[in-house]
């Protein structure tokens, strides 16, 4: 998961894991039996962006320098401390028996796999994989049964000198075996898995399995035997790097890179890289995407590609000596952009006895926010496709995906304001007068005077408010419309876009580049402070305030607004991006909170500890695995078991998309957007930059010929 980055869900292969990080198909869905409406799963709102070309056109040889967030500490994707990069490395140097197309579905991995397949149901479920006969390690060994058989003792959970991050689906494996050629390998299930597609991938040779000693730090700096079209040279710690070289036992299509080097660079430096001609391939933020993308020429139909939409602005044609020089340092590259395989999701926290443990006030925050509008804000200065996210557990054009939002409804300020009458939330109450550190109906942990870290080190330019629309409290929070101020005015503004005033008046104080356009609506009239018990309905919303983050302080300042509409305030706290996860979101200690999740091929496994219910402990404390909402039920936790123990892919469908409206209805937590993303890469690099949410096919990247850069890249069929 991440705040402002892909958020990682616990997974396979990259150990997706819950903490905040600065940066966010089985086969096409057939229509439900008995139903000619159409598919609810629907198309990616956007495509992969990666300039694709024949491999014929792909000069043989070169280095592409590629921008990753970390050395990893490990290269063992299954511990605890793997990260994005970890997978990274995976994905190009280890056999995955599944990958992910362009619409996040998983599909046979050619290269290992000839077929895969359940061959028996009773008495057990048993999974016949028949590999490729050229399939090695880089050892010249063979891969088959005894690399199987390692990685699921080491990750079935029944040995605990196996410092292992998750077991799911190896748990449920019974014995594996080989099958009539050494080519063959038998997976017998003692209980039924759906997503037996999730395992295995990546694989690790038996080298690496077959001892904790050797899985617990045998992986970890170095990955001696591996078997993809790059093999890990070289990983400088001091310099920051890991250099992956062909693979010369690769039996596949031939890598064209000699080389990927893939620097950690921040984010904040990549830009200066890409100009310094240092980087060919980066991820980087609106910011400097849009000073990049003005020396991409400007194509002639827009809406022939993905990046055809302007990220600059509307007219360009008059560039000012900052945007000139841009022009010229960044000559030779282009912004190619998607939509991550993630989502931001605006956190409830319903654990204690806050006001936010009650449902009905969940759910009026629910129906107090106008989720188009967000996605709006975020998205379309970016030219991207601005429909929210309406499911918990997919996205559109996964397999799973439904929108079913209508299980919590709509924006709808009355309903929100009866379901907060109806939990003895009244305007105009009687209010006691707050002790000195005392929260307003805030979180439990907050009402006991536990003060966040990084409160009393705000930044004197965040302490400059808008006096008309955000006060400042003696506590270090900020207090949303303490004047009520017009709500409209406040939500309509959109993103600046490159520090500019597009025909708007900037709010001096307000989240970085934020704008009110021209004719904002006048003040609404006052809206009154609910009260219950003697005490003001006021929320505690947690942010970051790292340089990275200034879109998620807007997004969280347009929410204060539109929940002051309804008789809500939040009192805005930020806080140090290093603290923001740990000792907030994951402790509880919030209110209300934004981050991200990764979307998931496998949901019923994957998304399973981030809604669970949360059981107690055996030392008393409260068991909540992911679910940092606390927010469960036990009829969602009964779903999940069910899609993930039935093998008719249809039924486990509607099983996930049943727990997703039973998540919607509890309304724990609120998705808003899928997330942009946004890649500067060479304009001759080919099959590289805004994977969507298709894996990399890391043996087709490299750099067009000469005179083959402007031709047209083939379409897939």
């Amino acid at each position: 998961m991440s705040h402002d980055g892909v958020g990682t869900r616990p997974g396979r292969g990259s150990v997706m894991r819950a903490a905040a990080f600065l940066t966010a198909g089985v086969l096409a869905l057939p229509v439900l039996s008995g139903c000619s409406d159409p598919d609810p799963a629907g198309k990616p709102l956007a495509g992969q962006d990666i300039a694709p070309a024949a491999r014929a056109r792909i000069a043989d040889g070169g280095t592409l320098r590629w921008a990753v967030d970390s050395v990893p500490e490990t290269l063992n994707t299954f511990q605890s401390d793997a990260d994005t990069t970890t997978s990274r490395i995976a994905q190009a140097t280890l056999p995955s028996m599944y990958r992910l197309d362009e619409s996040g579905r998983p599909e046979r991995n050619e290269a290992y796999l000839e077929s895969a397949k359940v061959v028996e149901t009773e008495p057990k479920q048993v999974v016949l994989y028949k590999l490729d006969q050229q399939a090695v390690w880089s050892d010249g060994r063979e891969i088959g049964a005894a690399d199987f058989a390692a990685q699921w003792r080491a990750l079935s959970g029944k040995d605990s000198a196996y410092w292992t991050a998750r077991n799911a689906g190896y748990d449920r494996i019974q014995k594996i075996e080989r099958g009539d050629n050494d080519l063959e390998v038998r997976v017998t299930f003692a209980r039924s898995y759906a997503d037996w597609q999730s395992l295995f991938s990546p694989l690790y040779p038996k080298e690496v399995m077959g001892t904790p000693d050797s899985f617990n730090d045998g992986a970890r700096r170095k990955l001696k035997v591996s078997a993809g079209p790059f093999t890990v040279r070289k990983i400088d710690r001091k310099g920051d790097e890991i250099r992956l070289t062909r693979n010369p036992r690769w039996w596949g299509e031939p890598a064209k890179l000699n080389e990927i080097v893939l620097r950690a660079v921040p984010r904040d430096e990549r830009a200066a890289e890409l100009a310094a001609g240092r980087l060919d391939l980066a991820d980087v933020d609106p910011a400097a995407a849009r000073r990049i993308a003005i020396a991409a020429p400007r194509p002639k139909n827009p809406s022939a590609s993905p990046s055809g939409t302007p990220l600059m602005g509307p007219d360009l044609r008059k560039l000012t000596p900052v945007q000139r020089k841009d022009k010229e340092r960044f000559h030779g590259f282009e912004v190619r952009k998607s939509l991550e395989p993630a989502y931001t999701q605006l956190a409830l926290n319903g654990g204690g006895d806050g006001p936010l443990a009650d449902e009905r006030v969940r759910r009026a925050v629910a129906r107090a926010l106008d989720r188009e509008k967000i996605a709006e804000t975020v998205l379309r200065p970016l030219g991207l496709p601005t429909e929210p996210v309406g499911s918990h557990l997919a996205l559109s054009g996964q397999a799973a995906y439904a929108d079913n939002s209508g299980a919590v409804g709509g924006q709808d300020t009355a309903e929100a304001q009866a379901l907060l009458a109806d939990a003895g939330w009244v305007p105009g109450g009687p209010v006691k007068e707050k002790k000195k550190g005392e929260k307003a109906a805030g979180s439990e942990a907050d009402r006991t005077g536990k003060k966040e870290e990084g409160k009393e080190k705000e930044k004197g330019s965040e302490a400059k408010t808008d006096k008309k629309t955000d006060k400042k409290s003696d506590d270090g929070t900020y207090i949303v419309g303490e004047d009520n101020k017009g709500a409209d005015e406040q939500d309509s503004r959109p993103l600046a876009q490159d520090g500019k005033q597009y025909g708007g008046k900037q709010l001096s104080g307000g989240a970085p580049g934020a704008y009110a356009p021209q004719g904002t609506a006048a003040p609404a009239a006052a809206i009154r402070q609910l009260a219950k018990d003697g005490k003001a309905l006021t929320l505690r919303f947690v942010v970051p305030d790292g340089e990275g983050s200034g879109t998620l302080r807007t997004v969280a300042d347009r929410i204060g607004h539109m929940l002051k509409r309804v008789g809500i305030r939040t009192e805005i706290t930020k806080v140090s991006d290093e603290s923001y996860f740990k000792d907030h979101v994951a402790s509880g200690q919030y209110d209300l909170a934004l981050y991200s999740w990764p979307a998931s091929a496998f949901p019923a496994t994957d998304a399973r500890p981030i809604y669970a219910k949360p059981v107690p402990a055996a030392d008393g404390s409260l068991n909540v695995e992911q679910n940092y909402t606390r927010v469960g039920t036990d009829q969602v936790d009964q779903l999940f078991e069910q899609a993930v123990s039935t093998l008719d892919e249809s039924e486990s469908r509607s099983l996930i998309r049943k727990a997703d409206s039973r998540i919607w209805a509890a309304a724990g937590s609120i998705p808003l957007y899928q997330r942009p993303q946004l890649t500067a890469a060479r304009t001759n690099l080919a099959n590289a930059g805004a994977f969507g949410f298709g894996t990399p096919v890391f043996e087709d990247m490299g750099f067009l010929k000469k005179g083959a850069a402007g031709q047209p890249a083939p379409t897939a069929s």
